[in-house]
């Protein structure tokens, strides 16, 4: 008797996940892009300022270009996490590599085409949104300073566009699950590792060669990673097969199909999506409102202390969950224990390192809360965002664009309503109590329905 099609396709995955030695080398590589992505994404905010002064933008323009990443990489996670599903998420990132990188290397080509540089600026914001995954924040993109603008364009919503979904597609497939916690942290350390770079780098040639050559810089480095990849880990036999499926449209097989009603008629995806979105929610209002707590609260601070610090400390408390929770599957605890202690820590801990933010009138003991809870939110990488691989490995990169779009959308409401309370209350209390209770929403669905059994096949498996 011939196996269910969906045992068939288990089998396979598993015949061709990658032996140790490729699984390093593939996260030193991917560590390395999604260091670039950020680099590229990060060099608008850290011109904005310069910029606005040669094209006479007002801060509404201004604002304008840098928001308008967020309605590119919006419209394309759940399309970018069904192609890395369906053609291989390695191929997927490589061709979105290819294109930001051109993009971002020809900005200042494109800001002298004429005198509707807004325009195409704007343009080429939603083209890289496209090609990339989380939106720069909005209500720091008008600022004055460039380390503020740095702490805007920084956020790592858990995924986004094209990069990330198709990111957690690929991992899902390739990396065996006692390895992916840690594989997933230290490839999402690139973010931090980037934003920093931009920062030092960006910073010293925006001083002495101009605003254009932090464009080139990016978009350059980010073409020879391409380069490289195509080289030496893809061949373009697999590359030429991706694109020739593109080119015939996607046509959608019995076996490759999205199995839509079986995903979403299980409660445990619904608590995943739902602690996705808190996770998300919760940072966008931190990363939009921290530095302006600091600069009202203690206005004689230093600038680059709490701009820099959380990201200092986000680094190794990520490295550090990814460690942890293999470590503990390994010994063999239950998968879904191991990612609910990662969601405690994630959204439990560190919302309560958010409430005390509200209790203390030192600017110290504030740093060292604000670093805490950043940090502790990257357990998240190791918790929700690994459990959405444990549920649906075959079509992971398209159930991580679904819950990260909803993430991405209740984030930019979660900014608006903080500014509001602030506006009406006139208290920050206000602020950490509304992502304390975020939090709190995600991490009790999660512990109540969440689980790792897989959801995308017709068997009924043993819950892991």
């Amino acid at each position: 008797m011939q196996p269910p099609p969906d045992e068939t396709r288990r089998d396979a995955a598993e015949d061709v996940q990658w032996s140790r030695p490729e699984c390093q080398l593939w996260t030193g590589t991917l560590l390395l892009g999604t260091c670039l992505l950020y680099c590229a994404r990060v060099s608008m905010p850290i011109c904005a300022v310069s910029m606005s002064q040669d094209f006479g933008w007002n801060k509404k323009e201004a604002g304008l270009v840098l928001s308008s990443f967020f309605w590119g990489y919006c419209l394309t996670q759940v399309v970018g996490g069904h192609l890395g599903d369906r053609i291989g998420g390695e191929k997927v990132i490589l061709l979105s590599a290819s294109a930001w990188g051109c993009i971002t290397a020809a900005t200042p080509l494109l800001a002298q085409l004429g005198s509707a540089h807004l325009a195409f600026m704007t343009f080429s914001r939603i083209l890289t949104g496209l090609l990339q995954d989380s939106a720069s924040d909005q209500s720091e993109g008008a600022s004055t300073s460039a380390l503020l603008a740095l702490q805007g364009a920084s956020a790592f919503s858990a995924t986004p566009g094209v990069y990330f979904p198709a990111l957690t597609s690929l991992l899902s497939q390739k990396v065996r699950e006692s390895e992916r916690a840690f594989t997933y942290s230290t490839v999402g350390a690139g973010s931090q590792f980037g934003t920093l770079l931009t920062g030092a780098a960006g910073s010293l040639l925006l001083d002495w060669c101009g605003w254009q050559s932090v464009f080139y810089f990016s978009g350059g480095l980010t073409l020879l990673w391409v380069c490289y990849v195509y080289r030496c880990l893809l061949s373009e036999k697999d590359l030429l097969l991706a694109l020739g499926v593109l080119a015939q449209g996607l046509r959608v097989t019995r076996h490759t199909k999205v199995p839509w009603r079986r995903l979403f008629w299980k409660s445990s995806v619904w608590a995943a999506i739902i602690s996705q979105l808190s996770a998300a929610c919760s940072f966008f209002i931190l990363l939009s409102w921290l530095p302006t707590f600091f600069k009202e609260t203690f206005p004689n601070s230093k600038g680059w202390v709490f701009n820099v610090v959380p990201w200092l400390v986000a680094i190794p408390a990520g490295l550090f969950s990814g460690l942890l929770s293999d470590r503990l599957i390994s010994q063999g605890y239950r998968t879904i224990t191991v990612r609910k202690f990662m969601q405690v820590m994630g959204l439990g801990l560190s919302g309560v390192f958010v409430l005390c933010l509200g209790h203390t009138s030192s600017f110290c003991t504030s740093v060292v809360f604000a670093s805490a809870s950043i940090g502790l939110q990257t357990f998240n990488h190791s918790g929700i965002s690994v459990n959405i691989q444990d549920l649906a490995p075959s079509c992971a990169g398209f159930l991580f664009g679904v819950a990260n779009t909803a993430g991405a959308l209740a984030g930019v409401v979660g900014v608006c309503l903080g500014g509001y309370l602030i506006e009406t209350t006139g208290s920050w209390t206000s602020v950490f109590n509304l992502v304390a209770a975020i939090s709190s929403l995600g991490l009790c669905t999660f512990l109540v329905f969440g689980k790792a059994q897989r959801v995308d096949l017709s068997p009924t498996h043993e819950d892991l």
